[in-house]
């Protein structure tokens, strides 16, 4: 009976009414978006896109890929033999 009145509740408010929001409500993230936009008639244009090509881009995102992949300690040449635990 508890689970039947908890379900009921939980139910009843899904049909409650929005919230009045104001006039300026979103304007932020509208704003953020449009100064974030280098160019916002790109898709309307048929020059092409400044930039990389395919395999330069392709070349330097395998290099970031690759650089966090850790590489194996060689150590340091001065330090043989000191603070070893042998």
């Amino acid at each position: 009976m508890r689970t039947l009145i908890i379900l009921l509740t939980a139910l009843l408010t899904a049909c409650s009414t929005t919230p009045t929001l104001d006039r300026e409500f979103g304007n932020s993230l509208r704003l953020a978006r449009t100064q974030q936009t280098l160019h916002p008639d790109a898709g309307r244009t048929p020059r092409p896109v400044n930039g990389l090509d395919a395999a330069a881009a392709a070349a330097a995102y395998q290099n970031y890929q690759q650089s966090f992949i850790t590489k194996d300690d060689q150590g340091n040449g001065f330090t043989i033999g000191v603070g070893s635990k042998r």
